[in-house]
Formats: C-alpha cells, structure tokens, sequence
C-alpha cells in the first residue's frame, strides 16, 4: 500500500537534496519518478528543482489551478511512475493535498512532499497544515540554529538585515531573505511578546 510522506524543516535543512536523492535512488533501479515544484519559486528556472549544494532536475511546475490528480494520472498513464516526489509542498492547496492522497490511496503511487512548515511569522502554510493532518507519515528534516540548538523557525530578512515581522505570507528567496533560529532566538529577533 503506498502512502503520503511529508518531510518539513526550517530553510536550508537540505529538503530539496534529500528529494533529488530519492529520486536519483527510484531512477538508478530503472523505475520511472515524477517531480513537481511550484511555478512561483524560480530562481532556479521555470520547472527546475536547484538544491544549494548544486543538484538539480527538471520538474513539471504547479500552481494553486493546476488539477494534480487529472494531470499526474496523465504522465502515470504514459508511464508507469514508481514514485512522485514534490517540492516547495507548502504552496499545495490543501485540495492539491487531497488530490496527492488519492494517488496514494487508490493508484498505490507513493507520493514524498518537501517543504516548509512554517512561515516567517510562525504561522502554518495552508499545504503543509494539511499534510500534517492528512498524511501517512510525518518526517521532521533537522537543521541548526547559530547556538547548536534545532533550528525550527525562520525568520524574514531585508537585504541590510533588518527583520521582517510583517508582510505577505509568500516572499520567495534564500539565504539572502531568510534565517533558520531556534524558537527562543525566533522569539529574540521579532520580539515575540507571549504575555499580549
């Protein structure tokens, strides 16, 4: 029985190398995969998935439109697909996440999602709220904070460093936007006031 994976972290825990790994490993065995990214991050090109370390593959692109479960059966139909695998999964609506579900339920496609569970301002990304609720199995990527500890936050930055605590939930960038903390230096750097 295939099932749903989600495997969330904090910004640059490696999400995106692990994705083109598993693939890699599915391709080595000359099984077919599928990979999926969203069309809104493309810094790495139009329907390119780009790791830091400088791993790379084509990728069919999403967006909050695309019908996955009529597009995916498509590709499967052509090609017998032994695995898809998806990054930036954060930006699935949750009814993309429903539709990755029936792949998995009654196509027996195992489907592997990426991304972010969080956002800038601590919030849930509608995508990755619902993989956590729906999903098979839930990996935890780990990175690190500057002190050593589990980096689980990210916090939102101006090209001077300024922090960010306030803005549009989607703001694509990296390393030059975006810095991985723990919860207490998260809590340090916005100024996060429990008691209000």
């Amino acid at each position: 029985m295939a099932k749903l994976y989600f495997s969330y972290s904090a910004m640059n825990a490696g999400k995106t190398t692990i994705l083109l790994q598993a693939s890699h490993n599915y391709q080595e065995r000359g099984m077919q995969t599928l990979l999926l990214t969203a069309a809104l991050d493309d810094r790495a090109g139009s329907g390119v998935i780009a790791s830091r370390i400088g791993l790379s593959a084509d990728a069919h692109s999403f967006d909050n439109q695309t019908d996955l479960l009529t597009d995916i059966l498509a590709v499967h139909q052509q090609t017998k697909l032994a695995c898809l695998l998806v990054d930036e999964a954060q930006f699935l609506t949750p009814q993309q996440v429903w539709q990755l579900s029936v792949l998995a339920d009654d196509y027996n496609l195992p489907v592997m999602c990426y991304g972010l569970r969080t956002d800038f301002q601590g919030k849930l990304f509608p995508g990755s709220a619902e993989l956590l609720a729906i999903a098979d199995v839930v990996r935890e990527i780990r990175t690190i904070c500057h002190c050593g500890r589990k980096a689980t936050m990210v916090i939102r930055q101006t090209a001077t460093g300024d922090i960010v605590t306030d803005g549009a939930q989607i703001e694509i960038g990296g390393n030059d936007k975006y810095v991985s903390l723990c919860r207490k230096h998260w809590k340090e750097a916005v100024q996060y006031d429990a008691r209000k």
